[in-house]
């Protein structure tokens, strides 16, 4: 696969090309990849003790629900969310994954996979945090981790 870029100054906005003599699983797996991308936030804005913050999206490892409420986990804090978990679906990137019926992940702050027979735990590089993956998406995270691994 050849990669190129072309710096045009008359252009208005940037614009991507994807060329090839056939739609293959690694042109499609680029293609969702990019659409991926398109049209979503890069910041959030969130809250703790009645400050307003707004975070960027790479620093998000996960939101859970709490209760009624929906929580963006960094590596060392929590914040409140003003979205519920199906919203946050729809507006983040294709980098995030719901992972069990409470909790979505930031598939690009996983640092490791454990799975046993009774659980499979996600941890996250320099951070104590973990979550579980329930069985109902295991094969699904599996599969999506193999994909990025193989685009990259």
């Amino acid at each position: 696969m050849k990669i190129k870029m072309e710096i045009d100054p008359s252009c208005d906005e940037p614009e991507i090309v994807l060329k090839a003599p056939e739609i293959t699983e690694e042109v499609e797996a680029v293609y969702k990849q990019l659409l991926g991308r398109q049209n979503k936030i890069l910041q959030l804005e969130v809250e703790k003790d009645n400050v307003s913050y707004y975070l960027k999206l790479s620093e998000i490892l996960f939101f859970e629900t709490d209760s009624k409420l929906v929580m963006a986990h960094t590596k060392n804090e929590a914040f409140k969310v003003n979205y519920k978990l199906y919203e946050l679906e729809e507006i983040l990137g294709a980098n995030f994954m719901r992972v069990a019926k409470s909790t979505i992940i930031n598939l690009d702050q996983i640092y490791s996979l454990t799975r046993s027979i009774s659980n499979c735990e996600v941890t996250f590089q320099e951070s104590y945090k973990k979550v579980y993956v329930s069985r109902r998406y295991y094969r699904a995270v599996r599969t999506k981790l193999d994909e990025r691994r193989r685009v990259s």
